[in-house]
């Protein structure tokens, strides 16, 4: 049986971000195209376990005066606890007991971060593996804001680790510990990159269609739409690959590392064999969204180009 694991991840958030992950966490917005694996007619099935009782950064920003904190502007007002499983361990259960998952690692959460101090703990059902979003400010019994004594160091992010899964084990004896980035000495690539790939590659799909599909009859209407999803696509690109530069360190230690094991392959143990296997699907992840941002076909680059070109020059003139 493939193993589970009880996932626990941290995220620090300071200023207008804020608004962004209550909007995401709260199912506020009307359309989710940058996250595909939104499904909106199962957003009923979502349940909180602490309701909000005003925005994030409202509720934060009170929280922080009521205990006579000072900030900055660079001050983690938010930290988000991620809490999920492996999609194995939730398959054939029942909402009840997907509940009963989440309420357990909200009592652990609750035992080392003050209930008062938690803003909102959202289960999102309507995508592909159940998971909880808890958002806290990160006070201190003492009163004061440190995200860093909190979350904030290898040692207290792996202490976290470790006593989530001596938790959780009681009641969940199957489940494996999970391993923290800080652990792995590698960057966690986001799920949300994969998700943006995703829908960048079906915008690359619309516009070669496009492209593909234009004729005298619609040539100006098929221009418009055209227009439209250039101005997405190209940009969306250009930041992904910005986000990518971030893990080409990752990229070479991997490669280094999958070499290293190659030579040993011969008295490979069954701990070396499962490393390399996660090693390989790591770079393959890492292949995946690299093609992504290298694959755009001569004729987008073509379109947008002489698109700009017009705008630019002040031409009028269909494209």
């Amino acid at each position: 049986m493939k193993a589970q694991y009880a996932i626990l991840r941290f995220a620090k958030y300071k200023g207008p971000e804020i608004g962004h992950i209550e909007a995401h966490n709260e199912r506020t917005k009307e359309k989710y195209a940058s996250n595909p694996d939104v499904d909106t007619t199962r957003s009923h099935l979502n349940f909180h376990l602490v309701m909000p009782e005003r925005k994030y950064r409202a509720e934060a920003e009170k929280q922080i005066a009521a205990a006579g904190c000072r900030t900055r502007s660079d001050s983690v007002r938010v930290v988000e606890a991620l809490v999920t499983a492996s999609p194995e361990f939730f398959k054939g259960k029942k909402k009840s007991e997907v509940k009963a998952y989440f309420t357990e690692a909200l009592d652990f959460i609750q035992k080392h971060q003050s209930k008062d101090t938690i803003i909102s703990a959202v289960v999102h059902m309507d995508e592909k593996t159940p998971h909880m979003h808890l958002c806290f400010v990160p006070l201190t019994e003492d009163k004061r804001l440190s995200a860093k004594e909190i979350v904030g160091n290898k040692k207290k992010l792996t202490w976290w680790q470790d006593e989530f899964w001596k938790h959780m084990v009681r009641k969940y004896p199957h489940l494996e510990r999970g391993e923290s980035a800080s652990e792995t000495g590698r960057t966690h690539i986001p799920p949300r990159l994969f998700k943006e790939a995703v829908h960048l590659n079906r915008m690359k799909d619309q516009i070669m269609a496009i492209l593909n599909d234009s004729n005298p009859f619609n040539k100006k209407s098929k221009a418009e739409e055209l227009e439209a999803l250039l101005d997405k696509y190209i940009p969306g690109v250009e930041i992904m690959r910005t986000k990518l530069k971030k893990y080409d360190k990752t990229y070479k230690e991997l490669t280094a590392e999958n070499a290293a094991l190659e030579q040993k392959l011969n008295s490979a143990s069954r701990e070396s064999i499962q490393k390399k296997l996660e090693i390989q699907r790591k770079l393959c992840e890492l292949d995946e969204l690299r093609r992504t941002v290298d694959a755009i076909p001569d004729e987008v680059i073509r379109a947008y180009t002489a698109r700009k070109y017009v705008h630019h020059s002040g031409i009028k003139q269909e494209i």
